[in-house]
């Protein structure tokens, strides 16, 4: 075996590179890259499912919550978008945040008003205020109530008290319509 003096050696396959003096091979690189594209297939896929199961082409505009059943009314309207207050068996929700418990309100009965229910619903007017796309449009004051069928009725008052408190005046309640599925809304005397 050579003696070889020690110090720094190019690697073998910069041996023969044109920074150290040495031929490359004839021919030139390819300029076209293969592109794996099923990857890419996939998960553009995946992404069209997805966005196929959250499109809504009716345009629901309440969330049908499995703890809550809904009375049914045989005449009605179709409901506009607006904040929804259910009112289940067990809880409060708005717009999906759990504001307060049944069972609280019951033992509780000396108020009429929901303090948490009216600080959430002056939240949600606040953000309609600031996101409203035209600034002319006047305050509707619109919430959807959301109550079900056992609930007992000086629970449903004191939501309604607590949605007129914060502002909110035309209280509409779902209902699911008589002949299929669809969630109407029963105006209440206040909203009209």
């Amino acid at each position: 075996m050579a003696i070889v003096q020690p110090g720094k050696r190019p690697a073998k396959r910069f041996e023969k590179s044109k920074i150290l003096g040495g031929k490359m091979g004839g021919g030139h690189k390819a300029t076209n890259a293969e592109l794996n594209v099923v990857p890419m297939v996939d998960m553009m896929t995946m992404l069209v499912i997805f966005l196929l199961n959250q499109f809504s082409s009716t345009g629901e505009v309440l969330y049908m919550q499995k703890d809550i059943k809904l009375p049914d009314a045989k005449h009605g309207q179709m409901i506009e978008i607006a904040p929804v207050v259910a009112v289940s068996a067990n809880q409060i929700v708005v717009t999906g945040q759990k504001v307060a418990d049944v069972a609280d309100l019951d033992r509780d009965s000396g108020y009429l008003n929901i303090p948490a229910l009216e600080e959430r619903l002056r939240d949600e007017k606040r953000w309609e205020f600031i996101h409203q796309s035209d600034p002319n449009a006047k305050w509707d004051g619109i919430v959807n109530i959301q109550a079900d069928t056992k609930v007992p009725f000086r629970i449903v008052k004191r939501v309604m008290f607590s949605c007129s408190v914060a502002g909110y005046f035309n209280l509409n309640f779902a209902a699911l319509d008589a002949g299929g599925l669809a969630a109407t809304n029963a105006p209440s005397k206040e909203g009209g």
